[in-house]
């Protein structure tokens, strides 16, 4: 009876070993193929209005975050001149639209100071992070806010060939995508790095923008905080006049110049090669021609100095002998 019940004793430890050991192997089985997803989002800080707010995308996107942190978007409303600006005008609420995110124009009110994630991407969705945030990047979605430069881009020949902005332009950071502006350019541009005109430029330490993003010095503050931002991409003669005002003065120069240069790129090879020969044979000509009339004036000279000569020395002769006849007389 003793041997029975130990070996009861045994049963129920081994099954109670076996359940919880399958359980265990189950729950660890489950672990690892489930799949791995985000941790949902917090509750929006505006229930009413659905925006959840710039700190819960941080808990995903900790990298963009922070790199947004430091830029303009972040700062458009903390930043001095706005708030300097804003002030002097009265602190219209329609400067919000584009200082703040999630602004609404009946109240007054917005979610968050700044240009935030969902000032571009839109409002917290509730199928995020299963589903990637909304946002149509091209230019209408800047020229919102950013309308004086996507004016000008428009009528650049970026804009005709619908170059948008984020090929240049990283959304997050807002500065170009490469080391400078110079790589950047190049990345598409590269035969205007071989030109003198680039050329040259480059050696001088100059960036693309320097000259095709140039806009004048301001003398005054912008208007509602609207400002040439050189977006055309065309080089007009204030940017050359900024650096090169002892070689240039005035416009009709500028396009006199580049007519002539638009000439010489027109003439091929052959007849620049035609024009180099025919001038090497003038100046042979005139040096040929300097030559001989050097010789000629030479002999011309002695000539004359011949005769001259032989008629001062007569004249004096003469002289000289009428004084010795006076004096014997």
């Amino acid at each position: 009876m003793k041997n029975h019940t130990v070996i009861q004793k045994h049963r129920t430890w081994l099954v109670f070993g076996f359940v919880f050991g399958t359980c265990i192997a189950i729950g660890a089985l489950l672990a690892v193929t489930r799949p791995v997803t985000a941790a949902p989002a917090p509750a929006p800080v505006d229930q009413v209005r659905g925006y959840a707010g710039s700190q819960s995308c941080n808990q995903c996107h900790e990298n963009i975050h922070t790199e947004w942190m430091v830029t303009r978007h972040a700062q458009a409303f903390s930043a001095p001149i706005f708030q300097r600006d804003w002030t002097e005008l009265g602190s219209q609420v329609s400067c919000l639209e584009c200082h703040t995110t999630g602004f609404n124009p009946d109240t007054g009110k917005y979610a968050e100071e700044g240009v935030t994630c969902e000032a571009c991407h839109g409002p917290f969705q509730p199928t995020h992070p299963e589903a990637p945030m909304p946002i149509t990047p091209n230019a209408d979605l800047c020229g919102n806010c950013h309308s004086s430069t996507t004016d000008e881009w428009r009528a650049s020949v970026h804009g005709q060939q619908g170059i948008q902005c984020q090929a240049c332009h990283n959304p997050h950071t807002q500065t170009p995508k490469a080391n400078s502006v110079t790589e950047l350019c190049t990345t598409c541009h590269q035969e205007r790095g071989n030109s003198f005109t680039h050329s040259t430029h480059a050696n001088a330490g100059l960036e693309c923008s320097n000259c095709h993003m140039y806009t004048s010095p301001r003398t005054s503050d912008p208007i509602l905080g609207l400002v040439p931002t050189g977006h055309t991409f065309s080089v007009g003669s204030d940017a050359c006049i900024a650096c090169h005002q002892d070689t240039v003065h005035t416009r009709d120069e500028i396009v006199k110049l580049s007519g002539e240069v638009a000439q010489i790129a027109a003439v091929d090879t052959l007849t620049l090669e035609q024009q180099v020969q025919t001038q090497q044979q003038q100046i042979s000509d005139l040096k040929s021609q300097s030559t001989n009339r050097l010789y000629i004036g030479l002999v011309q000279g002695a000539i004359v100095g011949l005769l001259t000569g032989g008629a001062a020395a007569w004249v004096v002769s003469r002289g000289l002998r009428v004084v010795e006849v006076k004096e014997d007389d």
